[in-house]
């Protein structure tokens, strides 16, 4: 998963706009290494089809705990540069 460094707001909270997250500098970082980093990418587990991670979120445990239930269930997750995903 892509992240940006920088921003120490709560997990979950938007951190900066998306405009601001696409345009920061990014490092790639594993899905568990993102937690509690700035999402720089639109993660979006299928089905249901619904963004669980957007650009400028923070990331949390909890939304990472939920991205690898749903792909452990079978799901595809798209937008994560983390392949293990």
């Amino acid at each position: 998963s892509s992240s940006l460094s920088g921003a120490d707001l709560e997990s979950g909270k938007r951190a900066c706009t998306p405009r601001e997250a696409f345009f920061r500098a990014r490092k790639s970082v594993s899905a568990e290494a993102a937690v509690g980093e700035i999402s720089a990418e639109l993660v979006c587990p299928y089905p249901p089809g619904i963004p669980l991670l957007v650009p400028g979120e923070r990331i949390g445990a909890d939304a990472l705990a939920e991205l690898l239930a749903l792909r452990d269930a079978g799901c595809t997750i798209s937008g994560a540069s983390d392949a293990d995903l």
